[in-house]
């Protein structure tokens, strides 16, 4: 596998974990203490981190940071969305294509002056 694959595998795998630490305590322990949520979001953050830190060494080998920050920003809506809408149930706005498409925009600015060789390796 490539380093770009495995970064963005990674950072994929990562934000899975993100979004459940930062937000899956709003559906499951409104009823308990914020500092109960913290605990059990930083038990969950754990593993973002053991998948988020690989992947932005490995990815900075062959990409720069601004790539990897805004790389690592389009996966996190990617997640976030479908997390949104099916786990989350909130109701689906056409803004969410809207802001899609704004980050998708970010990620071309970014990517469109790097080495295509560069960038697969």
């Amino acid at each position: 596998m490539t380093p770009t694959i495995t970064a963005v595998t990674l950072l994929a795998l990562s934000n899975i974990f993100m979004t459940f630490a930062w937000y899956a305590h709003l559906k499951h322990l409104g009823d308990r203490p914020w500092y109960i949520a913290a605990l059990i979001s930083w038990g969950i953050a754990l593993f973002e981190y053991l998948l988020q830190v690989p992947a932005n060494r490995v990815g900075f080998t062959v990409l720069t940071l601004p790539q990897l920050k805004i790389l690592q920003e389009a996966i996190t809506l990617m997640v976030f969305a479908p997390f949104a809408i099916f786990y989350m149930k909130q109701p689906f706005k056409l803004d969410y294509l809207w802001a899609a498409l704004c980050i998708m925009g970010a990620v071309y600015f970014i990517f469109r002056s790097a080495d295509p060789a560069a960038v697969g390796t």
